[in-house]
């Protein structure tokens, strides 16, 4: 972990032994996907690394995660909690209406707590954004550009968009309105719904999937899955797009072998993959803590970077307060996590990195 080991660069030792706490917020219910444990099982991977190397200074990390139930009610009262514990910093928490409603009813503007890398990457939670709220991953305005683009590089000119009634979703639909303005000939069609097989049913029917040449399913991993399952009953064999936030498990739970060929955006390198520094490192600490041994996934690798981030910038900044952090992360200037390149100078969205995998038929990713 040679990111890790940098003593020179610490600019200030803190005399305390008290543990550092990072929370993770998240739906460990009420929503049938792995996200959220996978995510926290990549943050404790690093941080367990960290404490190996000394911690922060000598105090220890140590994670305290939250269920929220995948509700905004029963986020706001896990901030509650966090707050109660004097936890300076969320990692990675998911679900767009909750965090919307975070920002709406301006929860963060006290300035005691950071949250580091909101999922998903919808525009609504990065503009205008917050002070307190960073950006890891590549926002959906830059997975949708890449995805109408590579869409029209094949001939695409009839997209179809299926859209979830959701911050994610509606914001998600006018950035494919501005992308495809700007793509000669491509023409959109877009049908709205909330989740369940009726609904979904009946957007596609607003669909003209005769014609459609490929759709992009744009909202919630039960909502992208099942969208994929009724697409496929209903005929459409074309291209499927789905963004970086369904998993190949999920894919296939939804919709068995009808996922097959879905291509999917992905804000993270393959965290199977062994091109980067940054990969190699994330499959050690991994190897020490995936103690069922089950397949690693993109969101494994995705809680991992989260906190290594968290980490740089703890042994960076003048104290662990979420402004000393938020501070901390905007001094880290383009900084280079192994291969894998942030920069919150600018823009408290610090992510660009956009690539494709596409599911085979194994259930496997392919990047």
């Amino acid at each position: 972990m040679a990111a890790l080991a940098l003593p020179f660069l610490r600019l200030q030792a803190q005399t305390s032994t008290s543990p550092v706490i990072v929370g993770q917020v998240g739906p460990f219910t009420g929503i049938p996907v792995p996200d959220a444990r996978q995510l926290g099982l990549g943050i404790s991977a690093a941080l367990a690394d960290a404490n190996a190397s000394g911690g922060i200074h000598g105090r220890p990390l140590n994670l305290v995660s939250f269920d929220d139930g995948y509700t905004p009610d029963g986020f706001v009262a896990a901030l509650s909690e966090v707050r109660k514990r004097k936890i300076a910093a969320i990692l990675a928490p998911v679900g767009s209406p909750a965090i919307k409603r975070t920002l709406d009813e301006r929860l963060l503007d006290a300035g005691d707590l950071l949250i580091l890398n909101a999922i998903p990457g919808a525009e609504a939670l990065r503009n205008p954004g917050h002070r307190m709220l960073f950006h890891v991953r590549a926002g959906d305005r830059k997975q949708i550009e890449r995805i109408l683009a590579h869409a029209h590089t094949l001939g695409v000119t009839r997209l179809g968009v299926l859209h979830q009634d959701i911050p994610m979703g509606e914001s998600g639909w006018a950035i494919c309105r501005e992308a495809a303005a700007k793509l000669p000939g491509m023409q959109l069609q877009g049908a709205q719904s909330t989740t369940g097989a009726a609904a979904l049913a009946a957007a596609v029917g607003r669909l003209s999937v005769g014609t459609i040449q490929a759709v992009l399913i744009v909202g919630s991993p039960p909502f992208s899955g099942l969208g994929v399952a009724v697409l496929r009953a209903a005929g459409f064999s074309a291209f499927v797009y789905a963004m970086s936030y369904v998993t190949p498990e999920g894919l296939i739970k939804a919709a068995g072998k009808a996922a097959h060929g879905v291509m999917i955006a992905q804000t993270f390198p393959n965290a199977a993959g062994e091109r980067t520094p940054l990969q190699r490192q994330f499959q050690s600490s991994m190897a020490k803590v995936n103690k069922s041994g089950e397949a690693l996934s993109q969101f494994h690798f995705e809680g991992y970077v989260t906190a290594r981030l968290f980490i740089e910038a703890a042994l960076r900044a003048r104290d662990t307060s979420a402004s000393g952090l938020a501070a901390a992360l905007q001094a880290l200037g383009r900084f280079d996590l192994g291969g894998m390149h942030f920069d919150f100078r600018s823009s408290n969205a610090g992510g660009a990195f956009v690539d494709f995998s596409v599911l085979d038929h194994r259930g496997r990713l392919t990047f």
